[in-house]
């Protein structure tokens, strides 16, 4: 049998862990990198370098694949939907893929009736401002498109931060929501195949700083009525949608229950941890999916796992430790072979264990180890 090719746009780390996934499935993967030094090279079979939203390098990049997949959603979605006319198979969809800007997807999930935050679709400051007077400051206002692991999210305290910040964005579409009163937050993956068939991930909880994610813990200590809710949520969104591969729905936990934050569709940080802790990945679940092959159990492997993400620090201070992080007892490291910056995600540390506490503080200790750095002393619903 002829493996298949399946095209990756963009190369970064879940384009090079997607890349690994596949090998083991004697798939081929191709991917479209700006540098070759891009972290996805060195495990796809093919690279060829290129601008995703330079419609004839996207062109060139497409033929001879038979399906095409995101390493992330910087793409234009015009591109995409022309060359699904073409007859290219792209999954996720342009469609689906269009979900990755916020303001679509606060509009679609509240036309379907899917629990989201009051919200406003605004470009002016008067707009945060008539919204914040029927909300109360201080408000979020987060960019439509472009923004992640906190970049392009504000926290606005009265109208001087709105007249600065908005105006400061040019007239970029924003999206404002309230202040929640958040007590933890979640989220769920969902596997699915172009033919409708599911599968569902265990609940994990994510530790959040700034906006940045620095750990998860599965399965997330939570409520078992929510729990049933959010993962309810989280399949129904997936077939409103109609996602293929991987889909991640985040979701925050409020008084008023379990509010929708926002759809990735692709592979996500928040499933990094299944690489060890569940019988199939994301990342081969997510190769499956797109090439409607049956989908793997998402059951998991030990009874708890926890994932802490290694963060650049500053340039003079690389973390390279690796031997030490290795002789901890269950702890995996993932690096990404990326250039370092201060926030950059470089690569993450994976642990199981017998429970969540200790699932957790092994992935901890792992990540001192590794950074040569004090190990985080918060328990597990410090955050």
């Amino acid at each position: 049998m002829t493996p298949p090719m399946v095209g990756i746009i963009g190369a970064g780390q879940l384009a090079r862990m997607t890349a690994q996934a596949a090998i083991s499935l004697a798939v081929d993967t191709k991917v479209l990198a700006v540098l070759p030094t891009d972290p996805a090279c060195v495990a796809a079979t093919a690279v060829e370098i290129g601008d995703p939203n330079d419609p004839a390098a996207l062109q060139r990049f497409v033929a001879g694949c038979d399906v095409v997949t995101f390493d992330h959603e910087r793409v234009d979605p015009t591109l995409l939907a022309r060359i699904e006319t073409e007859g290219v198979r792209v999954r996720p969809s342009a469609a689906v893929l269009h979900f990755s800007d916020k303001a679509h997807q606060r509009v679609e999930l509240a036309a379907h009736g899917f629990p989201v935050p009051p919200f406003d679709v605004v470009t002016t400051a008067s707009e945060v401002v008539a919204f914040a007077a029927a909300h109360d400051w201080p408000v979020v206002a987060k960019t439509a498109v472009g923004g992640y692991d906190g970049r392009g999210v504000f926290v606005l305290e009265n109208r001087d931060q709105a007249v600065a910040t908005i105006g400061g964005l040019a007239g970029r579409r924003v999206v404002v929501e309230p202040m929640l009163d958040i007590s933890a937050e979640i989220a769920v993956l969902v596997a699915r195949r172009p033919s409708g068939d599911s599968a569902v991930y265990p609940m994990v909880e994510t530790i959040q700083h700034d906006g940045i994610c620095l750990e998860t813990i599965a399965p997330a200590t939570i409520d078992p009525d929510l729990r049933t809710q959010a993962r309810n949520i989280a399949e129904s969104i997936a077939e409103t949608i109609g996602s293929v591969g991987i889909l991640a729905v985040e979701f925050f936990i409020t008084p008023d229950g379990v509010i929708v934050n926002e759809l990735a569709p692709r592979p996500h940080n928040s499933g990094h941890w299944t690489i060890e802790g569940a019988i199939t990945s994301q990342f081969e679940n997510h190769v499956r999916g797109i090439l409607d092959w049956p989908l793997g159990d998402t059951s998991l492997a030990a009874p708890a796992v926890a994932m802490a993400n290694i963060l650049g620090g500053a340039p003079s201070a690389r973390p390279d430790d690796l031997p030490g992080a290795l002789s901890v007892s269950g702890a995996h490291v993932h690096l990404y072979a990326k250039p370092t910056r201060p926030g950059r995600k470089l690569g993450h540390i994976t642990a199981t264990g017998p429970d969540q506490t200790v699932a957790l503080h092994r992935a901890r200790t792992a990540l001192a180890a590794f950074t040569g750095t004090p190990m985080s002393k918060g328990t597990l619903h410090d955050h």
